[in-house]
């Protein structure tokens, strides 16, 4: 049995991480301040849950082994390029030194946002497209955790487009599934930039808790998270709409952000974490899809 800090538990990806680790039956303690985070993702957690900032970490006797560090400012768009730059870097560093100090695993949560406009597939090694103060932050924080890879355990996580159950409360920044849900379960036309060509690598998060926590026996570095398949939005809504039952052509509008601050194509070169996370995706999108609806409408 593991003794594990989540941080950012109550949050998207961080909930359902927690959830999992608790039914392999491993005692999980949670932090998280709620900024976006939202206590009922939790509602069938039973550990311990500290409401707080991370420093709140230093008023408390340190026994974990394993920690996963998720808890950030995750939105591209977030009003102060400044401070999330700082609160992610900050709160990073302060997790390692912990991590360092206690001779705990650390696994953090990077993302694909570094990756900017670069070509795809997009591989760990090639140059980085940074577009978002959010991209930034994220890529010190690897550039950070390379210095450590010889001395104490530490994987980052390259996340691509996740999706699924308990991203809701995320508000501008839920999936691009989960938008289109909340227009067509209404019958209302789904909205895409135009002209809907935009691609994503969509990764189901059941996928994600997998890759995350085989992050636990793989060698320290920073793998991609993704499917390696690029779909396009109007190619997701023909997969909505057959799984909805419905037929609705998408309504078409003017890109409102700047081109080059918006990510237009991502996809995976999956090959590194294939070899070194051993992980690869087993949900298609389709199959992701299809049970996340299931979930959304009760009907499990």
């Amino acid at each position: 049995m593991l003794e594990v800090l989540v941080t950012g538990g109550a949050g998207f990806i961080g909930s359902n991480l927690v959830l999992d680790l608790q039914e392999r039956g491993h005692r999980v303690t949670v932090i998280d301040n709620l900024s976006s985070g939202i206590n009922s993702n939790l509602k069938d957690f039973n550990g311990d849950f500290v409401e707080g900032d991370l420093s709140t970490l230093k008023e408390f006797d340190f026994n974990f082994d394993t920690i996963f560090h998720l808890a950030a400012i995750t939105d591209p768009r977030y009003r102060n390029d400044r401070e999330i730059y700082e609160k992610n870097v900050n709160g990073f560093k302060l997790m390692l030194d912990l991590a360092r100090r206690n001779n705990a695993r650390l696994v953090y949560a990077s993302t694909a946002n570094l990756y900017g406009n670069g070509p795809i597939p997009m591989r760990e090694s090639q140059r980085k497209k940074i577009i978002t103060a959010y991209g930034k932050s994220k890529l010190k924080m690897d550039e950070i955790a390379s210095t450590h890879f010889r001395k104490m355990h530490i994987v980052g996580l390259r996340y691509f487009n996740v999706f699924g159950s308990r991203e809701a409360n995320k508000g501008r920044s839920t999936s691009m599934i989960y938008n289109l849900y909340e227009r067509m379960k209404l019958e209302k036309r789904p909205r895409l930039f135009k002209f809907g060509e935009q691609k994503r690598d969509h990764i189901y998060i059941n996928d994600v808790v997998n890759a995350t926590i085989k992050a636990l026996e793989a060698p320290s570095g920073v793998y991609n998270v993704g499917t390696g398949i690029s779909t396009s939005f109007n190619q997701v809504i023909a997969l909505m709409n057959e799984t909805l039952g419905t037929d609705l052509s998408p309504e078409y509008f003017d890109m409102p952000y700047n081109s080059k601050t918006y990510q237009a194509n991502t996809q995976a070169d999956t090959s590194l974490a294939e070899k070194k996370l051993g992980f690869r995706a087993k949900y298609s999108l389709a199959e992701g899809i299809k049970e996340y609806i299931r979930l959304l409408e009760g009907n499990v």
